[in-house]
């Protein structure tokens, strides 16, 4: 292989795709300026994903938090303090059943530790790093020409694993829409962690709060949609009352704010999605592939970093339609199955139900154990929960919940 390829941004995505690509003897150079970095996310790596690295790497590029359990509370009228919660406002799914292992439901890393071990990993493999920002990408007959602030490099194709502010997307078709972002704000919270993430439904903006532990901190914060989202400040204010409320951090931390942007597309937007094309392909969250329901990305980034070196190494004459295929036959279909049970996610009658489901019954427990490591697809959920033995319950959760159908 003596295609040169140029990789815009050094995240998951583009450092996975640098190591496939350096390993099959392509030539390779990523740009990205950003390191090191504490990329403002839960920092959650689902079983799948840690799957895909071991048996790259033979083992994590950098500590992780194995999460034992996974808290979920439903929202009430005012959030109470840990000592107070009554039954029916929330419950805990055990992670853990399948031991500390890669088949682990959940693990949490620092970011800024994980991409560096990525990237270094693509870089020991061969790929060459360009430790500054390009300005300026254009898509030439011959390839692609990618501009720095000192230099200007060329390449035969250049993928854009640029997060959703996406140069690359901006050049080679248009950026995300309002209605197509989601808005994630809130705190590192140093001085704290835990072995036990919680998630709590908040119903108006609807969204959801998160706690994630990583090694040496919490990771806490506010998702929702941009198009109902009151704005970082409001969110910041959720996550800060929360975070006081549920005891989740002793009065002796340091918060660091923080907020991104997280692409989360309706049903149709994954009608003609923008993939690739002759000189370019679009990866991760660049390309929009986030389950539009948790907001998860980097099993979708590894994943189409992966089905991008496939197809660029293949030898075919066309690895853009390769590479369209690979993600329309395996990834699109999930994520259009999530994006069609969001709407009904994040209102107080699910939760409820949800909540009263997983404090009722252990098999529900398991297909939500499942979920979250990405075991259980969206696809035969539907046939998952029914065969659950709580008939009543699952109805409940498909019907007025979800409202679940064509066997999702």
């Amino acid at each position: 292989m003596f295609m040169h390829i140029a990789i815009v941004g050094g995240g998951p995505a583009g450092a996975w795709a640098a190591l496939k690509l350096a390993r099959a003897g392509a030539r390779v150079t990523v740009f990205d300026a950003s390191h090191p970095r504490e990329k403002p996310c839960g920092g959650g790596l689902t079983g799948r994903a840690v799957q895909l690295i071991v048996s790259e790497l033979g083992t994590l590029p950098a500590p992780a938090v194995s999460i034992r359990a996974a808290r979920f509370e439903r929202e009430t009228a005012a959030p109470a303090p840990p000592a107070s919660v009554v039954d029916g406002d929330a419950a805990t799914v055990r992670l853990d059943r399948h031991g500390v292992s890669p088949r682990s439901a959940l693990v949490v890393v620092s970011r800024a530790l994980f991409d560096r071990g990525l990237l270094d990993a693509a870089v020991n493999a061969g790929a060459m790093l360009v430790g500054e920002r390009v300005v300026d990408v254009n898509i030439e007959t011959g390839g692609a020409r990618i501009r720095t602030r000192t230099d200007t490099y060329h390449a035969d194709i250049v993928l854009g694993a640029d997060g959703a502010n996406s140069l690359v997307r901006r050049r080679v078709r248009a950026a995300f829409a309002r209605h197509q972002l989601s808005l994630g704000a809130g705190y590192f919270v140093h001085g704290a962690s835990s072995e036990d993430i919680a998630i709590r439904w908040v119903a108006d903006p609807p969204g959801y709060l998160w706690s994630f532990p990583r090694p040496d901190h919490l990771a806490v914060g506010m998702c929702a949609e941009s198009r109902d989202a009151p704005g970082i400040e409001a969110l910041r204010r959720h996550s800060a009352n929360w975070i006081a409320a549920a005891g989740l951090a002793p009065a002796s931390v340091r918060f660091e704010p923080y907020a991104w942007p997280i692409p989360t597309l309706d049903v149709e937007d994954f009608d003609g999605l923008p993939l690739a094309s002759d000189r370019w392909m679009l990866l991760g969250d660049a390309a929009g592939l986030v389950d539009p329901l948790t907001r998860e990305g980097i099993y979708y980034a590894l994943l189409s970093a992966e089905m991008a070196a496939a197809a660029i190494g293949s030898g075919e004459r066309n690895p853009a339609a390769a590479y369209r295929t690979h993600v329309a036959d395996a990834v699109v279909p999930e994520l259009r199955r999530a994006a069609a049970l969001k709407r009904g996610f994040f209102g107080s009658a699910f939760s409820r139900l949800i909540v009263q489901a997983l404090e009722e019954s252990e098999a529900i427990r398991e297909v939500m154990s499942d979920l979250i490591s990405g075991r259980q697809p969206y696809i035969g959920l539907r046939r998952r929960l029914l065969s659950t033995g709580h008939l009543g319950l699952a109805l409940k959760v498909i019907t007025r919940g979800w409202g679940l159908a064509h066997g999702y």
